[in-house]
């Protein structure tokens, strides 16, 4: 498999586990530190095979991993994983702010042109 397909992959399987709240909710919570299985699904009302799926998606898309330490199951962010994503949002944001800012200069453009525009008419509005 080439490089590209490789990468768009990865950025479908991200965003396909981004999609979903809970799994959202559970990147944020180990955004603040490790936790393990128990303790993430001790917010939510689901159970915790429904939780382990969840992790199994995250896992998948290389944003969290697991290890066993000793009786434990411990998940941690792999902060690499956010990387597609982050770039492939940076590439929209850059072409929005490039957007942006000739909009910008347009309108600096068209300022002098305006306050031209409104004295002509005020000075009209006089004379009658």
């Amino acid at each position: 498999m080439n490089t590209t397909a490789t990468g768009t992959d990865a950025l479908s399987a991200a965003f396909g586990a981004l999609a979903d709240p809970t799994r959202r909710a559970i990147l944020s919570r180990l955004a603040d530190e490790d936790a393990t299985v128990s303790q993430l699904a001790g917010p939510f009302d689901i159970s915790l095979p429904a939780i382990s799926r969840h992790l199994k998606v995250l896992e998948t898309a290389g944003l969290i991993e697991r290890s066993v330490d000793a009786q434990w199951r411990r998940c941690s962010l792999v902060s690499s994983g956010l990387k597609p994503v982050a770039d492939w949002i940076e590439t929209y944001r850059q072409f929005w702010e490039n957007q942006f800012d000739a909009l910008d200069d347009y309108l600096k453009q068209a300022e002098p042109a305006r306050e031209e525009n409104s004295h002509e008419s005020d000075s009209g509005e006089d004379h009658e």
